[in-house]
């Protein structure tokens, strides 16, 4: 379950975990008061420990946290003070997203990336290696481009999008992936109550053999153990293998993508931090 600060109290949290709940995602994103008010959060400081006091208290199997680099005025010693906060608390499992801006959004309104008050492109790289730093150092394992476990808690419900595996969504704006067809249901109320009295009717294309190949490629490769070469060859042909190893060398040359024990993997930090590079490459040569 994926629950912010200050929107549950114990009796909330004791019914989800009495529910069947067994992991909890707190979307805690910085330590730091002001940040929070820069990236529009409800939730104060205060709200982030009482939380966590709370996910302790009842003995949440799996607890998760999500962390935002790349915030309004943030600079690398505050990073760091936000990952020793994480380190300190010691959750199973930690995601770190850099800030993304999307468009018609009221960050895209106030914000453009790599200019003041955004850190630097430079500085947010910098980000990305001192969380690989001091995460690892901990003891969390780097095992997927935003995502570090400690060790036998990587998140399985995650590992299945990303190794490209069949899964059911359920309600609102949930998303399905069977049989090699993805769909969506409505994502606003009034069109999915009407969606469900019409039928729960699926309108949704068969993804193609291309489309499938670099959906693999594109999920897999976020993981450190990369994409298996055999199961390439079984799913899209040997001939379609050898191309996309072809397509990969000046990649494994520059040092971003490596292949051992039959696995295609990008290395880390360079690999993760140009995987768009070599995945754009890889879908142009493949023609989407």
């Amino acid at each position: 379950m994926e629950i912010d600060p200050g929107t549950f109290n114990f009796i909330d949290i004791s019914g989800f975990c009495h529910a069947g709940i067994n992991r909890i995602s707190l979307g805690v994103q910085a330590f730091q008061e002001e940040l929070l008010q820069f990236c529009g959060r409800s939730h104060t400081l205060e709200d982030i420990f009482m939380a966590i006091k709370m996910i302790r208290q009842v003995k949440v199997p799996e607890f998760s946290m999500d962390l935002i680099s790349g915030l309004p005025h943030q600079t690398l010693a505050i990073w760091q003070n936000s990952l020793e906060h994480a380190v300190e608390i010691s959750p199973t499992h930690i995601s770190i997203y850099d800030l993304t801006i999307e468009s018609g959004t009221a960050f895209d309104h106030y914000f453009q990336s790599g200019k003041q008050p955004l850190p630097e492109d430079g500085t947010t790289v910098k980000m990305y290696c001192l969380a690989r730093q001091i995460l690892t150092d901990a003891g969390y394992e780097h095992y997927e481009i935003s995502n570090y476990s400690q060790p036998g808690h990587q998140c399985r419900h995650n590992r299945v999008y990303w190794e490209n595996l069949p899964y059911y969504g359920f309600g609102m704006g949930a998303a399905s992936f069977l049989e090699g067809k993805r769909f969506t249901r409505p994502r606003k109320t009034q069109q999915y109550y009407q969606w469900v009295k019409d039928g729960c009717i699926m309108n949704c294309d068969v993804t193609s053999s291309g489309e499938m190949l670099l959906d693999t490629l594109m999920l897999g490769l976020r993981l450190a153990d990369g994409v298996g070469i055999e199961m390439l060859a079984e799913k899209f042909g040997g001939e379609n293998t050898e191309k996309i190893q072809k397509t990969l060398n000046p990649f494994i040359e520059k040092g971003w993508v490596y292949i051992v024990e039959g696995r295609i993997k990008l290395s880390d930090p360079e690999g993760f931090l140009f995987s768009n590079v070599v995945l754009s490459v890889l879908f142009k040569e493949f023609g989407l």
